[in-house]
Parts: C-alpha cells; sequence; structure tokens
C-alpha cells in the first residue's frame, strides 16, 4: 500500500475496499465525456492553486524543482479534468483551488446543480461518520463576461454548519474539548520552518490565527518532502475565510482511531461521491452578511480547506479534491430540499 494513502486508513479498515475511495478510478469512469451537445460537465480549466501547509502538499500534484504557479495550475487541470478523478490536496485550512468550465452551471430552482468530488468515506458500518475532510464551497458567475472571477462575484455556499446551523454530533465533541464554533472572519498564517529535518518533528511548521490560537503543523514519518508550498515565495502563507467546527474525534482515547463526522450538507469531501449529500444547489449561495444570492449559475468554483484540526496519526484535515461534476448535463436530477431537514 502506497504510504499516501495511510492518512485516510483507520486501523481497524485496512482492506482493499478502502482503495476505491482514495485512488483515481478506472479507465472508463476516468475517460473524457462531453455531454452530446459537446459541452463537457467537466473542470474545463485551473485558474488558481494555492494549497495550505500539509503531508500531502508538493506531491499531490507533485512539485518539481523550477515549477511555477503555471505550471502548478496545469498539473492540477491534468489532475482533474473532465472525469480523470485523481486527487490533488489542499493541505491544512485555507488552502484552495480555483476552477472553471466550458458553460455557465445553471441554477435550477429546487435542484442541486453540482457536485465536488472527494475522497470522503464511511467508517465500516457508520454512515454518521468516517472520513469527512469539508471543504467550503464559493461559486462566482460572470456577470461582466470578463472570463475570470472578480473579487466582488464570489459568494460562499451555506452549507449546514453556517451560522445558526447545528450538526448532530456537537454536543458530543464539544464535551471532548473540541471547537465547535462556525468562525467566518477567520486568519491564520503558516510560517515556512527554518529547517527541513526539525529536532522536534511535532514543532515543524507553526501556525498563528485570528482567534489567538497557535499551534504546529507536525512532520509525520511517512511523508517527508517539505510541507510548505515550495513554488510561493515569502516565509509567511495567510489564509482568510470561515472556519469550520473541529469535526475529529478520537475513539480510542489513545490517539489512533480518529473518527471524522460528517456535516449534513454543502460541503466538499464530506460525504461518499455517490451519496445525494454530496450535491451542492448554487441556491444555497449567500453574501458576506449572510443573505441570500439569486444567482442565475455558477462559472467558477472555488474550494477551501474549512477545519482547522490535527488528528493524531492521520495529521491534519485537509480537502481532496478529485473533480467537479455539472448534474443537469449529466442528467442526475436532486431536490435540494431532500438534504435540509
Amino acid at each position: 500500500m502506497e504510504k499516501m494513502l495511510l492518512k485516510r486508513m483507520y486501523p481497524a479498515l485496512l482492506g482493499s475496499a478502502l482503495l476505491f475511495g482514495v485512488t483515481a478510478c478506472n479507465d472508463d469512469e476516468g475517460s473524457d465525456t462531453p455531454s452530446p451537445d459537446g459541452v463537457s460537465p467537466y473542470v474545463t480549466k485551473v485558474l488558481d492553486y494555492r494549497p495550505a501547509v500539509g503531508q500531502f502538499t508538493n506531491t499531490m500534484p507533485e512539485y518539481e524543482e523550477g515549477d511555477t504557479q503555471e505550471d502548478m495550475n496545469r498539473k492540477v487541470l491534468e489532475a482533474i479534468r473532465d472525469n480523470r478523478r485523481t486527487m490533488i490536496s489542499l493541505g491544512g485550512y485555507g488552502g484552495y483551488v480555483v476552477v472553471g468550465f466550458d458553460h455557465t452551471i445553471e441554477n435550477k430552482p429546487g435542484l442541486c446543480d453540482f457536485r465536488v468530488l472527494g475522497n470522503a468515506f464511511n467508517a465500516g458500518g457508520h454512515t454518521e461518520y468516517g472520513s469527512s475532510e469539508p471543504g467550503i464551497i464559493q461559486v462566482a458567475y460572470d456577470a461582466n463576461g470578463n472570463g475570470r472571477p472578480d473579487d466582488d462575484e464570489w459568494y460562499e455556499i451555506a452549507g449546514s454548519a453556517h451560522p445558526g446551523g447545528r450538526e448532530a454530533w456537537f454536543d458530543e465533541l464539544q464535551a471532548a474539548g473540541n471547537d465547535i464554533r462556525t468562525v467566518t472572519d477567520y486568519r491564520i498564517t503558516y510560517y515556512r520552518p527554518e529547517t527541513e529535518t526539525p529536532a522536534d518533528a511535532e514543532k515543524y511548521i507553526r501556525w498563528t490565527d485570528s482567534e489567538n490560537g497557535s499551534g504546529y503543523i507536525a512532520k509525520n514519518g511517512y511523508h517527508a518532502q517539505p510541507y510548505f508550498p515550495q513554488w510561493v515565495e515569502g516565509n509567511e502563507l495567510t489564509f482568510e475565510g470561515t472556519r469550520l467546527p473541529q469535526n475529529g474525534l478520537d475513539l480510542s482515547g489513545e490517539g489512533n482511531n480518529f473518527a471524522l463526522y460528517k456535516f449534513a450538507y454543502g460541503y466538499a469531501d464530506n460525504e461518499t461521491n455517490t451519496a445525494d449529500a454530496s450535491a451542492i444547489d448554487i441556491g444555497w449561495a449567500v453574501d458576506a452578511e449572510g443573505n441570500p444570492v439569486d444567482l442565475p449559475g455558477a462559472d467558477f468554483i472555488r474550494i477551501y480547506t474549512g477545519v482547522n484540526q490535527q488528528n493524531g496519526w492521520l495529521g491534519e484535515n485537509s480537502t481532496e479534491v478529485m473533480g467537479v461534476e455539472d448534474l443537469h448535463l449529466l442528467e442526475i436530477s436532486i431536490e435540494s430540499s431532500t438534504l435540509k431537514k
């Protein structure tokens, strides 16, 4: 088994069945499959890729010495364009990717419009938790037709943990010491390490945040490459956005069996790719004040890691992305009202 898979696997679940949740799909599923009118239901462009610090950063996709931002964008596109379903990692909190399409994904009233493909899976017979590393989703409609997402065109999908929302597992995880707040004006800064061979691997890369918090991203024995994105200049890496409640719980009490609880709806890499709850309704988009917005559709989608949490031997909570699907072009009908119960 490749070392890169270990983060996603629980000790009791190291069977071959789990590989289907984390590897690329077979040739049939990975083929370039445009809709009959020649418009692709899948990602056709990557506008930006900026992962946060993480154990898969610089490997998914692989950084090679001399690679520029444009090179990394191209590698991401090669991984997730069309229906190829090769994973990329967004690293810890805030790391993001911005993708585009050859058409506008239509916002159809009452229906989910797209889904972001990740590698979430259930733990054994449990459907409430497993490997769920939710990414927050933003959508932009190209109102001025300039072919790029302008800053004032981004709107956040209000998932189930948006302020005022409540997950079924909040009480249990709060009792365990998790921070279950949703913070809408969150900011985190990671600091480039002075050495790639720290004396204390648990204190590899330091971070501070706007909640007066601080901590470290640990370096584990499975991933020896640098965790700070190597094509990014400067010694600090800062991200801003909404921070979700911490959803990881150590079931063993000994740091070796972490359950990552699912959010009800509205996030990437949170639910299995075939589950209705992985689908997104553009009608859930809200502005910076939390007010609903009425968009004709989405031309661009940004996904960023929404949780800041270390989960023992699993490492940092990091969103993985395998692609995006336009559900309407694929003739998949999911009523959004069924997800908001």
